[in-house]
């Protein structure tokens, strides 16, 4: 991700970050890290928990992996999955750089705006003069 032009090599690009919104997106995804959190999980019983098919829950992990919030391990004819105990960071750090940026960003227009309303700004007083009635006639002076 770039902000105010600085990138982080490792997990800063937009192609990265991309990758780990997009696969944040989706709740079974979610849930499958909240799953991987406890301990590794084979794909197959991964793929009992939901109703859907193993491939899909295949594809779901494959998303996972790219975007390097769980590995996946060979053991047997299983595949073991885990979530990446990093993974949690870089999101957080992600958004983390996207507040910084956006605090940045409305620090600077409230200081425009702050220059633009010259040294009276948000000083509301009375109107000079006597005040005006609805029917167009002045207070003041008005004895009757």
């Amino acid at each position: 991700m770039v902000v105010d032009g600085s990138t982080d090599e490792t997990d800063g690009t937009d192609e990265v970050v991309d990758r780990l919104f997009h696969a944040l997106a989706d709740g079974t995804r979610r849930d499958i890290l909240r799953r991987c959190v406890r301990g590794e999980l084979s794909v197959s019983r991964l793929a009992a928990a939901y109703p859907m098919s193993f491939a899909a829950v295949q594809k779901h992990v494959t998303v996972l992996e790219r975007a390097g919030l769980v590995t996946k391990q060979r053991r047997g004819r299983e595949q073991l999955v885990r979530t990446d105990s990093d993974a949690v960071g870089r999101a957080r750090r992600a958004l983390d750089e996207l507040e910084s940026a956006w605090r940045a960003r409305v620090d600077r227009m409230s200081g425009l705006l702050a220059d633009d309303a010259g040294p009276h700004a948000g000083h509301a007083g009375p109107p000079a003069g006597p005040a005006a009635r609805p029917d167009g006639n002045t207070t003041k002076g008005q004895d009757r």
